[in-house]
């Protein structure tokens, strides 16, 4: 697979970043992606290297892209059985046993989440990224929990904004041995 290359050019007539105006012109690419492509220097902007991702447009600019050919990821697909909540064209939501890593990493290479993901959604490879592909956020080995996949860039890009943005409420139970000295508390302080 070849790189595409996409000509554009910059209406005006207010400034704007460069950065912002790819992400409009490229919708199915996080702000992060298109970034990593003005440093590469897979952008142009009237024939010279762009700058910075935060160059100004004025108006009238052309601006050339050399799209890279996506990188499948290198983890490779396991059989290994989800527990599915919920699944769309955009996101898969599933329940993640304690005692599963969430994605490959130094010791874990296999019989991770995304190994399990990748065998049920096959075209995942390259959404958010190639160690991770489509993990918005994680959980600890040791802990259960709902976790969800996005299914595409668009969902990747608006599901990490949420978490950013702290518009998803988490909430976690935790189960204990013995009687707390209260019926109920709220702990302020890292647990060791």
């Amino acid at each position: 697979m070849s790189e595409e290359i996409v000509h554009l050019r910059f209406p005006g007539p207010e400034p704007q970043r460069l950065d912002k105006f790819l992400a409009a012109c490229f919708p199915n690419q996080s702000r992060s992606r298109l970034q990593a492509w003005i440093k590469e220097g897979l952008v142009t902007v009237d024939g010279q290297p762009a700058k910075k991702a935060g160059q100004t447009l004025e108006g009238g600019e052309e601006i050339v892209v050399r799209v890279p050919p996506v990188k499948p990821t290198e983890v490779q697909p396991e059989p290994i059985p989800l527990d599915i909540l919920f699944e769309n064209e955009d996101v898969l939501v599933v329940n993640k046993p304690a005692g599963m890593v969430v994605h490959p990493g130094p010791g874990n290479e296999s019989g991770t989440l995304v190994n399990a993901v990748l065998a049920h959604v096959p075209d995942l490879r390259g959404v958010g990224g190639v160690l991770r592909p489509g993990i918005v956020h994680r959980l600890d080995k040791d802990t259960s929990g709902v976790i969800i996949i996005a299914k595409n860039d668009r969902a990747h890009r608006f599901l990490q904004q949420q978490f950013k943005d702290r518009a998803t409420e988490k909430v976690y139970l935790a189960l204990v041995d013995g009687a707390p000295p209260t019926p109920k508390g709220r702990i302020e302080a890292p647990i060791g």
